[in-house]
């Protein structure tokens, strides 16, 4: 088993959407995925406009309707193999929280940005060293993470942001989901590799 951590702020648009998209389409590899908010609400479910995409997406009913959203703690750092934030903002938070985890901690978008430079072979070569899922997992993120810095920087630096929808109009709902779900597709590409 291997885990994947995602946060944004209120823990009811955009970590639960990647959550469940990750959860769904690594199913087949016995993920355990969670979300976070770093304001979380206590208890609330994803906003409507945010199931309805996840339900588009392939999401069964069962898992957006069951998602509650929960406040990230330092607790919620301690295991996950891959910590994946909506923003540099979230990213943030997170290595406030846990210092020791920004290794393994990145933005979503910046995850793609990076997998798009680094050749598979060296994903698994850095992975077969490792024992158990969790441990190839948090090799991959490792390999990546040590791309920072040779890969360049995006000329904005919201493009390694994902939107927030929350009280924003349809369409804006629509261009956070076009940021998010091909950086949840280099997500699960990357885990993939990791693994096999």
């Amino acid at each position: 088993m291997f885990e994947i951590l995602t946060v944004c702020t209120g823990n009811i648009c955009r970590s639960p959407l990647a959550e469940l998209l990750l959860r769904t389409r690594l199913g087949d590899l016995d993920p355990r995925v969670a979300s976070a908010g770093t304001r979380g609400l206590p208890g609330a479910p994803m906003t409507s406009e945010a199931a309805h995409i996840a339900r588009a997406l392939g999401v069964p009913d069962a898992e957006t309707d069951a998602h509650r959203s929960r406040f990230l703690t330092e607790q919620h750092l301690v295991t996950p193999d891959l910590i994946l934030a909506m923003t540099r903002a979230h990213r943030r938070a997170v290595a406030e929280l846990a210092p020791s985890r920004l290794r393994s901690a990145f933005t979503i978008r910046e995850f793609a940005r990076l997998a798009q430079a680094v050749p598979e072979s060296e994903l698994r070569t850095a992975a077969a060293t490792a024992a158990t899922p969790g441990e190839k997992v948090r090799a991959a993120a490792s390999v990546l993470a040590s791309y920072r810095g040779l890969v360049p920087p995006p000329d904005d630096p919201d493009e390694d942001d994902v939107v927030d929808p929350y009280r924003q109009p349809w369409e804006t709902y629509l261009l956070s989901t076009h940021q998010l779900e091909p950086a949840v597709t280099a997500v699960a590409t990357v885990v993939r590799a990791a693994l096999t």
